[in-house]
């Protein structure tokens, strides 16, 4: 049976010793071209300032990386966001660093990477949609937002569960956040002739645009124009 093996995503190429698991028996992978694209392995990304790699948010395959030594909650929440599988602060040791390595490995493993949405293939390994051969460039909150609809077609996601599923919060923010991302979203859907996909549920929450037998259709004139029509952003929170 082989040893587990990890990645080091850092400006050093020295591991420190508290999150160094060769002490644990693991093995250093060497790193190859390509953030994210080392295979199987998962990946440590080391989130100390000055250690930090630039391109940090180009890295393929966010779901198997661990990031170690971030050192506030709300960065920490960031990169859950933006699809890291996790984000832990400097204080950690080897050990628990490796079990959350491990169950990140296992999580990855069993995600699936693409999803369809209508016309759309959503890519989980690029955090974006395309349409055709053209990708949407999509933000990681607007991505997140359509693969969590895209988990539940024709089901109504309430504001609350989008919250505590895209932003991992359990509170309902007094912001519109959630609606100015979705209006963002509907825009770039919109180039692709698909923003009727993300629909207003009646009862609160959104949906994706598709009936129960399983057809993904386009709404109304008058339904698409309320959809889509701007909305405030006084109070809207930062990304």
């Amino acid at each position: 049976m082989s040893l587990p093996s990890f990645h080091w995503l850092s400006r050093s190429d020295s591991v420190p010793p508290r999150w160094d698991l060769r002490a644990i028996g693991w093995s250093l992978l060497p790193a190859v071209p390509g953030l994210g694209d080392e295979g199987r392995a998962p990946c440590l990304l080391d989130w100390r300032s000055g250690s930090r790699i630039a391109d940090w948010c180009c890295i393929r395959c966010p779901a198997s990386v661990v990031a170690v030594g971030v050192p506030l909650s709300s960065e920490r929440a960031e990169l859950l966001a933006a699809g890291l599988g996790d984000a832990v602060g400097p204080a950690i040791d080897r050990v628990e660093l490796a079990a959350r390595l491990g169950r990140v490995e296992d999580h990855a493993a069993r995600l699936p990477r693409t999803r369809r949405a209508g016309p759309l293939a959503l890519d989980l390994f690029q955090r974006d949609a395309r349409h055709g051969e053209t990708w949407l460039g999509l933000h990681p909150r607007e991505f997140a937002l359509l693969w969590r609809l895209a988990e539940t077609p024709c089901a109504r996601v309430s504001r609350r569960d989008l919250l505590a599923d895209v932003w991992r919060t359990e509170h309902v923010p007094e912001t519109n956040s959630l609606e100015v991302h979705v209006s963002r979203l509907r825009a770039k859907l919109a180039i692709a002739h698909c923003a009727w996909l993300v629909r207003t549920h009646p009862d609160g929450g959104y949906q994706l645009g598709r009936d129960r037998n399983g057809q993904f259709r386009e709404l109304g004139q008058g339904a698409r124009e309320a959809l889509d029509r701007p909305v405030a952003i006084g109070n809207c929170v930062p990304d």
